[in-house]
Parts: C-alpha cells; structure tokens; sequence
C-alpha cells in the first residue's frame, strides 16, 4: 500500500529527529534529494547540466530553504540559478548558500511591473517552486498570486518543492490559484494533498526523497492500492473450487428506459471473478436482453431474498423511480449492497430509504458521483461547502457506509476513519456508463471476498471496494492504449485483462 500522512504527522516525526532537524541535517538531505531530481531532468532534456538556467520562486517557509540549498548545489554545477524572494523574508541559511554559489538573489517588487524581475522565469529551462510549502493554508497573497499566474504562463517546465504552491497538503483543496507543476519532488512520505483532487491534478509527477524520519511517523491519512494489493480481490480459482463457493453475485439494474446500464452492470460483474451472475428479472423485459447477450447469467424472480446463493448486490443502475420496492427489497437483504445510480437518487428523495440503509445488518457501498453526493449530503443535511475529503468522510459517517466518491481520484471512505485514494483512474473513464460498469466489478469483488470470508467489517469492504475501483481503472487504461477513444463497452470488455494483469 502507499500512505500519505497529514502534515500535523510529518510534524511530529520531525521533531522526533530534532538534532537533525536543528542542525540542517534535514534540510540539506531534502535540498540534495531535489537538486539530484532536478539534474536527472536537465540531463534528459539537455543532455548536460553545465549551461542551464534555473529560477527559484522562494518564499519564506522551510521549503523556500530547500529550494535554494538544492538551488547552490546546482550553480556549484554550472548552472545559472536565479532566486526571487516573494514577501519580505527568505530563508537567510539558503540565501547564503546559494550567494556563496555565486547565485544571483531577487527581490520581488509587487509595484513594479518591469521587465527584469520577470526576466529569470520567462528564460528558464526550469522553475523551481518553493513560494509555500506543507504549511501553508487558503488563498495565496495577492504578490504570490501573481508571481504564480506568471510562472504557469512561463512555458518552463515547474518542479515544485513538496506541495505545489496554494494546495493544502491535507486536503488538495486550492483557493484561488495554485501552481500547476510538471513534477513535485516531496520529503519524507506523501502527503494527502498530493493524491487528492484538485492537488493531484496540479502536482505533475511526484518523487518522494527519504529524509530519515519514516521511523517517527504515526497513522496515515490516507491510503491508494497497489497491484500488490488488488491480486488478493482476484486469486485464481482453487483446485477444488465450484461456482457457489467462489461467490455469486446479484444484479438489480437497468428498466425499459435505460436497458443499457443492465447490459453493462452484468457484464462486469461477469469479469470479477466470481463462479455466477444473478439478474433480478422485474418483468419488465430487460431480463431477455441480459440472458441472450450473456447465456451464463441466470434469471431470478423479483424478490432478492429468493435469490439463492448471492453473496453480494449491485443495486440501482438504470433504475427509475417506478423500482423503489425493487431498491427496498435488495437493502432488505443481509449480504453487501453497492448501490449507485437510481438508488442513490431513491434513497436521496425517500424518507423510508433514508431510514433503511443506515438500519441495515449488511454492509451497504454507495457509489455517487458529485451530483449524487451533493444531493445526498442535503438530505442528511450536511453543510454544501465541504471538500471531497470532508464530503466522503462525513456522508460515510453519517450514513454508516462505504461511500466512493467517483471522480478524479475517486475517494473510499469507511464510517471508521479509513480513506483510501485511487491513483489508476483516468480521465478516460469520463463517459457515459462507466459507473455501470464500476458498480457491477464492485458488487461482484465484494461477492468473492464475502464468499471466502474477507470481509468482516465497512473496513474490509472498503479495500474490497477500492481494489474493484483500481481495476476499473486500469481497464480504462487498457483500453485507452494507443489513444483509442473509450466507451463503457470498452472498459467493460478490458476488465479481463485488468484481473490478467495483476495476476501476472
């Protein structure tokens, strides 16, 4: 797995190495960490490092200090390195440094608009940002707002210095403007706010240097997957496995206005690796459609509780509000529940629903995308001006399930405090009905987990869950090899060759 931890963490193991903190020990592993990634880039787009011009944007935090310690061990290379101090403070140890270096020091002047305070970001091959680091909070000050609109103008290729400058490191948030980076070279262990929307968008590549205070750290924040990890949702069958003992999944998806989502709902749920595929037939005729494009699949009657063997639901895609007793007799159920779609919007609208989930025995994962999550936190009356991190946390609290939070990033929130972050995912996964298909792998990954008993509590659902988001993506990736344009049919059809991949 891969942690990220809050900055109040990192804090805590810094100064459990106090002596190296004080005496710059930190600091110059951290500036030699930087200063090593930042020659590995000139060499690959220079081909020499001797030669190259370098801007430093430092304000006066810690990592203004590692950027210009990172920036003297460059010009003792040859390289031109040029610091602008924005504010009226820079760290005066860096400074030095970087003087002795014979580096060249600025000072930003925000009433002046002349050419050569510009000058060193408009000719650099590299921009280094360390205007605020892990600390900082809330908008930027209007000078720094400023020096950072030119440097994402600039065209230079950005490396920021542990966080781009104007995202929360907890959280990801951005008031205001923040740099977009090309590559963020960051201390000690990942922070949240690197892997969360919008600040994993911004932070470009992210490069973890050891700083020598991993011993010290606590909990972490938040989690993300590895293959590692996802292979145990998805072991090859055993020797003397059957059908019913490597999981049954049931469907409860699409209407006569939308057949399309039962299409793609069982069709992935048929790639997670379970021994069977249930649909609940509602009479409807969608049924028929589902068994002649999927022969394999069986048909059930309407009520879920006569479904033999399930050991998992997928709820809710393609519903319309006429399947409110079909959404009340899944939750009726005792086995897991991913609910998406339709049922999300039921549960939002209908005070009996909103009564159900959290009264549930089994464990229920709900799946909403931000219209969804918007809609449900007014129904529980959440506030409306709550990040993505403050938003999955809180619905899954207060609703006592596993929320995923689809969109970038998509975020897994247990009711306990886990979080896990996926880092697959894409932007190709942007289209219509690829929720369908999500809510489909989900539900059959919690059916096998469940079967073999993995799943114990929200916890142990919410990895199970995570694994079936990571497998999304990776099929979103697969099928966006080469540039092809993805359609949900597409990731549907790749999802086998996602469970090969972390097989093999």
């Amino acid at each position: 797995m891969i942690a990220a931890f809050e900055v109040s963490t990192i804090r805590t193991a810094e100064a459990a190495h106090r002596l190296e903190l004080d005496s710059g020990v930190l600091m110059d592993r951290a500036a030699t960490g930087l200063a090593r990634q930042i020659i590995g880039v000139l060499q690959e787009l220079r081909g020499q490092v001797r030669g190259a011009r370098i801007a430093i944007a430092v304000g006066g935090g810690n990592n203004g200090g590692d950027a210009l310690i990172a920036g003297a061990k460059l010009a003792q290379r040859g390289v031109a390195v040029t610091a602008v101090c924005v504010g009226e403070s820079a760290h005066e140890v860096g400074i030095a440094a970087l003087l002795r270096a014979n580096g060249r020091v600025l000072q930003w002047d925000a009433a002046d608009s002349v050419l050569s305070q510009r000058e060193p970001f408009l000719d650099a091959d590299i921009i280094i940002d360390g205007i605020v680091g892990i600390g900082g909070t809330g908008a930027l000050r209007p000078a720094a707002a400023v020096v950072v609109e030119l440097i994402n103008a600039s065209g230079a290729l950005v490396i920021a210095v542990d966080i781009p400058s104007g995202v929360n490191a907890d959280t990801g948030a951005v008031a205001g403007i923040a740099i977009a980076a090309d590559a963020t070279v960051t201390f000690g262990c990942l922070k949240p706010g690197l892997l969360i929307a919008p600040g994993s968008g911004l932070a470009g590549g992210v490069h973890v240097v050891d700083i020598g205070i991993n011993d010290a750290l606590g909990d972490p924040a938040l989690i993300a997957l590895t293959d590692l990890d996802v292979v145990a949702f998805v072991p090859e069958p055993e020797i003397d496995d059957f059908k019913y003992r490597r999981g049954v999944v049931g469907v409860a998806a699409g209407s006569r206005r939308y057949p399309g989502a039962a299409l793609l709902s069982v069709g992935a749920a048929r790639m997670g690796d379970v021994g069977m595929v249930r649909y609940l037939d509602q009479g409807d005729g969608v049924a028929q459609l589902v068994l002649a494009a999927y022969p394999d699949v069986v048909a059930s009657g309407a009520d879920p509780s006569t479904s033999a063997h399930v050991t998992a639901w997928a709820c809710g895609p393609g519903f319309v509000p006429e399947d409110l007793l079909a959404i009340e007799a899944v939750l009726g159920t005792e086995v897991p529940v991913v609910l998406d779609a339709g049922a999300l919007m039921a549960v939002a609208t209908s005070e009996a629903l909103r009564t159900q989930l959290p009264a549930r025995v089994g464990i229920t994962v709900i799946t909403p995308h931000t219209g969804e999550a918007a809609a449900l936190a007014a129904a529980w009356s959440l506030p409306d001006d709550l990040g993505r991190l403050e938003l999955v946390q809180a619905l899954a609290e207060r609703l006592r399930v596993v929320v995923v939070l689809k969109g970038p990033a998509t975020l897994i929130a247990a009711p306990g405090g886990l979080v896990l972050v996926d880092t697959m995912g894409g932007a190709e996964l942007s289209t219509a009905g690829s929720g369908d298909v999500l809510t489909g792998l989900a539900a059959a990954i919690l059916a096998g987990a469940s079967a073999r008993g993995d799943i114990d509590d929200l916890d142990d659902a919410a990895v199970a869950v995570a694994a079936a988001v990571w497998l999304h993506g990776q099929a979103g990736r697969l099928a966006a090899a080469g540039g092809r344009p993805v359609t949900a049919i597409d990731v549907r059809d790749h999802l086998a060759g996602a469970v090969a991949h972390v097989r093999r």
